[in-house]
C-alpha cells in the first residue's frame, strides 16, 4: 500500500532531541518506517525486549525482506531509536527512552486528531520569519518542524495555523536562534480583489480530500471482516501496521483546518472513525500473534507485549 502526500515532510515525530534521529517519512511506506511502526505498537509504553528475530520474523510478514529488515533495525539503533543488548550469538532490542517518550508523544496527537469537537475562534496564528542566505540547513529545519506543528506557507518566509498558540509551538520554536521571528493571532480581511489570498489557500485542499478519500476506499471494504474477528494472526498485525502507518500522515496533512472553511461533507471525520474501528478492532488478535511469534525466539512470553489502542495513546498525552 501506497500513499503519495503532497508535501515533503518529517515523521510524525520530528527529529528533535540529539541523541534520537527518527527516519524521514518517504512517499509509502519504508522498511524503516515499518519497522518503527510495528515496534512502538506493542512495547512503546513497556520498553520490552525483542529478539532481533522476531522483528525479522514480524517485518517479513509485512513483505520486508530478511535482509531489509536487519539493514532497518541496524539503522535504527545507529539513529539512537533502539538499543540492543546480547545474549551469546543473539541480539535483542528494544525502544530507547528517549525514542520511547517522543513516539508516545506522537502517538497521542495521533488518537487525539480529529477527536473533539470543531471549534475556531475565526484567528490565524502567523509566524514570519527572516534567516540568512547562508543558513539554509536551518531554514530547511524550521520549515520541517512548522510544517510538523500544523502551519503551512502562505508566503515565502511567512507561515500560518489555524490553531491558538500553545507550549508545544512556543517551546519547539524557541530553540532555533538563528535570524529573525515574529509569532502573531490575527484575522484575515477579504480585500474582495483578484490579488486576495486566503490563508486556506496555504493547503491543497483538494490534494487533502483526495488522500482521506484514498484511505477510505482502502480501508472500508475491511471493517465487516475486522468486526466479524476474521482478520487474525499475521494478518491483523499486517494490517494494524499498515493502517496507521498511513494514517499518521494525516495530522500533518490536514491540522484540523477549520471546518466551516472546507468543503462540504469533507471527510476527515469519516476517516478517523474508520482509522479507530480498523487499529481498535484488531488490537486483541494482533498482540496475541505479536507474543506468539517473540515467544518462538524467547524463554518465554512476554506480557510486556502490549498493544495499545487509540484511548491508550490518548492517555498519554495526560
Amino acid at each position: 500500500m501506497s500513499v503519495v502526500t503532497p508535501y515533503e515532510m518529517e515523521d510524525v515525530v520530528p527529529d528533535l532531541a540529539g541523541s534520537v534521529r527518527l527516519p524521514r517519512r518517504q512517499a509509502g511506506s519504508s522498511p524503516q518506517g515499518l519497522a518503527m511502526t510495528l515496534i512502538a505498537d506493542y512495547t512503546a509504553r513497556t520498553r520490552a525486549w525483542l529478539p532481533s528475530a522476531s522483528i525479522v520474523a514480524l517485518l517479513a510478514e509485512t513483505g520486508v525482506s530478511t535482509a531489509g529488515a536487519r539493514t532497518a533495525i541496524s539503522r535504527l539503533a545507529r539513529r539512537g531509536v533502539l538499543e540492543n543488548c546480547r545474549d551469546g550469538r543473539h541480539s535483542s532490542y528494544r525502544l530507547t527512552r528517549a525514542a520511547a517518550d517522543e513516539l508516545l508523544s506522537g502517538g497521542a496527537w495521533i488518537a487525539g486528531f480529529a477527536a473533539g469537537a470543531d471549534s475556531w475562534d475565526g484567528c490565524w496564528t502567523l509566524v514570519a520569519f527572516s534567516l540568512p542566505q547562508e543558513a539554509n540547513g536551518h531554514r530547511r529545519a524550521l520549515r520541517d518542524q512548522l510544517r510538523w506543528l500544523g502551519f503551512a506557507s502562505l508566503f515565502d518566509g511567512l507561515w500560518v495555523s489555524p490553531d491558538a498558540l500553545n507550549p508545544t509551538v512556543e517551546t519547539r520554536l524557541r530553540t532555533f536562534g538563528v535570524g529573525a521571528m515574529s509569532i502573531f493571532r490575527a484575522r484575515h480581511v477579504d480585500l474582495a480583489s483578484p490579488s486576495n489570498r486566503s490563508p486556506l489557500e496555504a493547503w491543497d485542499v483538494a490534494a487533502i480530500a483526495h488522500q482521506y478519500e484514498t484511505f477510505i476506499q482502502r480501508w472500508q471494504p475491511l471493517l465487516p471482516r475486522v468486526r466479524a474477528g476474521r482478520i487474525t494472526g499475521a494478518q491483523a498485525v499486517a494490517t494494524r501496521t499498515a493502517v496507521m502507518d498511513t494514517y499518521r500522515r494525516f495530522p500533518v496533512l490536514d491540522p484540523q483546518l477549520p471546518i466551516q472553511l472546507m468543503p462540504p461533507g469533507w471527510p476527515r471525520a469519516r476517516a478517523r472513525e474508520l482509522f479507530v474501528a480498523v487499529y481498535d478492532g484488531l488490537a486483541a488478535p494482533a498482540q496475541e500473534h505479536v507474543r506468539a511469534v517473540v515467544a518462538r525466539f524467547a524463554d518465554a512470553p512476554d506480557p510486556g507485549i502490549r498493544a495499545h489502542t487509540t484511548r491508550d495513546l490518548s492517555a498519554t498525552a495526560g
